[in-house]
């Protein structure tokens, strides 16, 4: 393997970074450049993404990377999915994209399925149902008058808009475009029926490409303003979870994934999409992934209820804890009596998340935490059962044997998460790399340039890069007591 470096632009929904990595000698090292918050901006009560701030800190972090005068090869952008930008005629955008946390979709699913049924919607599509999909928050814009058509050139994709800001070029990423609940898994391309509604063309909507294509190299006023020559830029696996899962450090195809962070999302990889009236019923999602694939997955709320506990204990006592002393706190806890569906619409965006949790455990009778280590261990054991629970229809579905689980993602980090997973799904564990989705931008960077061969040998790589942490199941018959009452408390019979 030739000497390579190249650049990761990673942005996630609450921060983002730039990141080097470079390949020496058949080993794979990375450095983050620069770190930036990301947040939501309201505006006349609308919930937007500033684009333009994170770009700038973007270029920030190219023109580190263009100080130390080192040779970038490549360049790639992964993001959250389903947001989107519009863009003028003149090349201009229309507005800020709103971001998916924005409550205009609340209701819009129901509104759109007048004109296309439900179930015709997932039969076209395999996309789990959430109110913020690409699909809802388009025609919310249009039943609130939002978006003029007419004056809209092209509608991208985060990561595609980002991509736009570099090079001028306009695509429309493979596994981005299939979180929007607009593309039809078999065909790989937009489901012209889906935008009737919409009012939308199909053409305004750029050319799709696969993860590994070359969009076009770097404006001459950016590479000018940041001090980079003409670098390409890679369209990647643009949706972070395909960035994460195409760094899965496998030998094998008999393991399921779970991406772990703000959001949990587990699932298996799947050479076709699985769309059936099972995986209807239990509203799972066809995803892209790379070479074509599917991730067959669910999204799961994961440790955002424990960030945003976090966060008021913060700001109502100033209390900081560090993560030794999460994982000490919810240790000390000798017996939870308490649990919570993570995915209850409860916990979307409430105003306090400990008060959340509280009125959750009254209402389905149950003993309410009353210490902010019992609030901790009460959110990790609900966070493992629900794991088991979606772990268990995945079984029932998935063409092979599920023989262990993948953690990734900065979640991955968190031992005693781990250890309760292990525990609670009676499968063997195996954590890391926290930067799965950094890894995969940058692997799927390689086999563009040709340094990397196939997907076996970049999950090789990614292996070869980490240091992983294996967890062997203990206490079975407890956890298996405890799904018991989890699943009867919750409602999830």
């Amino acid at each position: 393997m030739k000497d390579t470096a190249c650049i990761a632009i990673d942005l996630g929904a609450t921060s983002g970074r730039v990141i080097l990595a470079k390949m020496k000698h058949g080993r794979l090292e990375t450095e983050i450049l620069n770190r930036f918050p990301n947040v939501i901006k309201e505006i006349d009560g609308r919930c937007y993404w500033d684009i333009y701030s994170l770009f700038d800190s973007i270029k920030e972090g190219l023109n580190m990377a263009a100080s130390r005068r080192i040779a970038i090869d490549s360049i790639g952008v992964d993001t959250w999915g389903v947001d989107f930008v519009c863009v003028r005629p003149d090349g201009s955008f229309v507005s800020l994209p709103r971001a998916y946390r924005d409550p205009y979709t609340e209701g819009v699913p129901e509104q759109y399925f007048r004109h296309i049924p439900r179930e015709e919607v997932y039969r076209l599509t395999g996309i789990q149902f959430m109110n913020f999909n690409s699909l809802f928050q388009l025609y919310a814009m249009r039943l609130e008058g939002s978006i003029d058509i007419d004056g809209v050139r092209s509608i991208l994709f985060m990561p595609d808009a980002i991509s736009y800001l570099l090079t001028g070029k306009e695509v429309c990423e493979y596994t981005i475009l299939s979180t929007s609940q607009l593309m039809n898994p078999e065909t790989c391309r937009i489901e012209e029926r889906l935008l009737e509604p919409l009012h939308i063309p199909v053409e305004k909507f750029p050319p799709v490409v696969m993860p590994g294509r070359i969009i076009g190299n770097l404006r001459a006023d950016v590479a000018a303003e940041i001090g980079l020559s003409a670098i390409p830029v890679v369209a990647v696996a643009g949706h972070d979870t395909a960035s994460a899962v195409a760094a899965v450090p496998a030998s094998g195809r008999n393991f399921a994934y779970l991406s772990s962070g703000t959001w949990s999302l587990m699932g298996i990889e799947s050479e076709k999409p699985i769309v059936t009236d099972e995986a209807y019923r239990m509203n799972f999602t066809n995803e892209g992934g790379i070479d074509g694939t599917t991730r067959f997955l669910k999204n799961i709320t994961g440790l955002w209820l424990l960030e945003q506990c976090l966060k008021v204990w913060k700001n109502k006592s100033g209390v900081t804890y560090s993560y030794p002393q999460i994982v000490e706190m919810a240790q000390s806890v000798a017996t939870n009596e308490s649990y919570v569906d993570p995915d209850d619409a409860t916990f979307s965006n409430p105003v306090s998340m400990p008060e959340a949790i509280a009125d959750y455990c009254k209402s389905h009778h149950m003993a309410v935490p009353r210490t902010h280590a019992e609030y901790v261990r009460c959110i990790f054991e609900s966070l493992a059962l629900k794991y088991r629970f979606v772990l268990t229809r995945l079984q029932t579905v998935a063409s092979f044997p599920i023989e262990c689980l993948h953690i990734i993602g900065g979640g991955s980090q968190n031992d005693l998460l781990n250890r309760f997973t292990a525990n609670a799904i009676g499968l063997p564990v195996i954590a890391g790399p926290s930067e799965a989705t950094a890894l995969g931008n940058v692997l799927v960077q390689l086999r563009a340039l040709g340094v990397v061969a196939d997907r076996d040998s970049m999950r090789r790589l990614a292996a070869g890069a980490v240091s992983l942490q294996r967890y062997e199941p203990c206490d079975t018959e407890l956890w298996n007591e405890k799904y018991v009452i989890f699943k009867k408390k919750c409602n999830l019979l």
